[in-house]
């Protein structure tokens, strides 16, 4: 169980402090952070729980990077369930909270999306459904990509967080104007149920392909990163 809780507790900061960046922060009266502060948000999140959590859980904090370490070899099938529902649950918790902090703002109003993932008329850049998924499918290959490498036996040790946390600020950085970046589908739909309306609607696609590139990034690193030379 203490690895369950670790999981939900990390997926609770990443969709708190970088959706809560972009909720709270990100264009506020002239000192918003921006699009930079937000993706930064998402990579601190992960560099601050990966030293904190890592060793009790492995630091997912992302069903997407569940699945791919399963595909890659290193992650059992036995913990994969209880591991997505523990984040998923960790997300909710987060975008829950988050809600209660926003509205306690006169005027705010959902219809902005509540940093919620789209694509269409609800991409941040008008980006369409095929643009949406191959952002998204190859975002997370790299990530996974980058996650195996990282943290390899032959790896540098006591870096993996630095690379994976610094990988997903650059990721935010390249895809926020396209999908709002989800490449984690526990923190989609951590703000999608409370924003609701087209915000569910779209959150097939932010399972679907994250959840495909995580594989096809696991599978990939599997095949050329396991040599012996």
């Amino acid at each position: 169980m203490k690895k369950y809780a670790a999981e939900f507790l990390g997926t609770f900061w990443l969709v708190l402090g970088g959706c809560g960046s972009a909720v709270l922060a990100a264009a506020f009266p002239d000192l918003g952070i921006g699009f930079v502060g937000v993706s930064l948000a998402f990579g601190l999140t992960v560099i601050t729980m990966a030293y904190a959590i890592g060793h009790i859980s492995g630091c997912h904090l992302n069903p997407a990077v569940s699945i791919g370490l399963w595909a890659g070899g290193r992650f059992p099938l036995k913990d994969l369930v209880p591991y997505i529902i523990a984040q998923v649950i960790g997300g909710i918790a987060a975008g829950g909270v988050l809600y209660l902090i926003a509205t306690g703002k006169t005027g705010f109003d959902l219809s902005g999306g509540f940093a919620s993932n789209g694509y269409g008329e609800h991409s941040p850049g008008g980006y369409t459904l095929l643009s949406a998924l191959v952002c998204e499918v190859v975002m997370t290959m790299v990530f996974l990509f980058v996650i195996m490498g990282a943290t390899d036996k032959k790896a540098v040790p006591g870096f993996a967080p630095l690379a994976i946390g610094l990988c997903l600020t650059l990721i935010h950085l390249i895809s926020i104007p396209v999908t709002n970046t989800s490449v984690n589908p526990a923190r989609s739909t951590g703000v999608a149920i409370f924003a609701g309306d087209w915000a569910i609607g779209q959150l097939w696609l932010f399972w679907l392909a994250p959840i495909a590139g995580g594989i096809l990034g696991a599978l990939f690193y599997r095949l050329i990163g396991n040599s012996k030379e």
